[in-house]
């Protein structure tokens, strides 16, 4: 079968690769979408970020690897030792590996395992017809939920988890820096919890129609403004209560730390590789906090009944839907053209499904 492989910076092919076979505990899924993350950029950009440089020491692997971590597929093979799933089941897949040993493992604190892997970037993941996955990290979809949704259960628990990472009861003040993937489902998370108000970061135009579209109350634009007087302005001078970092870089950080109010709440949710300054006598004086939100613990069943209800839209989101073949030229290049109109690409190896 072709799959999508990272080879090496700026280098990632589409290769014939033998069909994976499920191994004890394992499935095999035929894959029906996949998207295309921002972590997947980076890697193609910049890697190996996530990408052991040698043999990964949960899995053994080494690059080259098949991309691919937000998917859904439906059930093909069934290994020994699973008991809870069968042929033909459709399922979204958490792609975390976990040892289950260490002492966070045992805490109930997987995103913190000492030897964290990813389908996707420590094994091969769904950029491909078929990929084998542990049972115990699948999750049944109801038929409410399609495909598309269903491959965007992994990044909408990110942004469940960095929601509640800000410890926020309902009827806050909240922004959001960034109004990519994460952001504009950020966004729908914040405000199905109870957000009083939501304000979102977005130099694109046509990303801050669709934040408002999405429920955003304000959108500013920081390459028109200062967003953190436009804040302040708007708010009585108290600001937000909650900023959250969905960029990834040392100037969207800065702009949430302004952001957030007295006693608010910084959530770095965005892959920031760099150092970035930090105004000490401000975090000292407003008594700020800096919250980091890495992956998910226990969410993708909140973030499924969010999707079930209705509650969190992803059609609007789905920018492009290409092909395997196409996922290179029209996926990853044009979301590092950062061409205006996309938000999240869509690859579905299997179209006929």
């Amino acid at each position: 079968m072709k799959a999508l492989r990272w080879h090496d910076r700026l280098d990632v092919r589409l290769d014939e690769v033998p069909e994976p076979t499920a191994r004890r505990g394992e499935v095999v899924l035929r894959v029906l979408a996949c998207g295309i993350c921002g972590s997947d950029l980076h890697e193609y950009l910049r890697g190996p970020v996530y990408i052991p440089k040698g043999p990964h020491p949960l899995t053994g692997v080494a690059p080259p690897v098949t991309l691919g971590h937000e998917f859904c597929g439906r059930v093909v093979e069934v290994g020994p030792e699973v008991g809870t799933l069968r042929e033909g089941d459709r399922v979204t897949v958490n792609p975390c590996l976990l040892c289950g040993e260490c002492v966070w493992c045992r805490r109930g604190q997987p995103n913190y395992c000492a030897k964290l892997g990813t389908l996707g970037l420590s094994r091969d993941g769904a950029f491909a017809p078929f990929v084998a996955a542990p049972a115990s990290g699948c999750h049944p979809l109801p038929a409410s939920v399609d495909d598309r949704a269903g491959a965007t259960v992994e990044p909408l628990a990110v942004a469940v988890h960095a929601a509640r990472r800000a410890r926020l009861s309902g009827g806050e003040r909240v922004a959001v820096v960034g109004a990519g993937p994460i952001g504009l489902l950020l966004l729908q998370v914040l405000k199905a919890r109870g957000a009083r108000w939501v304000a979102v970061i977005e130099p694109r135009e046509e990303r801050r129609r669709l934040a408002c579209e999405l429920g955003a109350d304000v959108a500013l634009d920081p390459e028109a403004q200062d967003p953190a007087r436009a804040l302040a302005e708007l708010t009585d001078n108290e600001r937000a209560e909650a900023a959250f970092e969905c960029v990834g870089s040392p100037a969207a950080f800065t702009t949430a730390f302004r952001l957030a109010g007295k006693g608010g709440r910084i959530v770095v949710v965005g892959l920031v590789p760099t150092q970035v300054s930090v105004n000490l006598l401000a975090l000292l004086a407003h008594e700020k906090e800096i919250v980091g939100s890495s992956a998910y613990t226990d969410e993708f069943p909140t973030a499924i009944g969010l999707l079930a209800e209705g509650r969190v839209r992803i059609a609007p989101l789905i920018t492009a839907e290409v092909p395997l073949e196409e996922a290179l030229p029209r996926g990853l290049d044009a979301l590092r053209r950062r061409e205006e109109a996309h938000v999240k690409i869509m690859v579905t190896p299997d179209r006929a499904g």
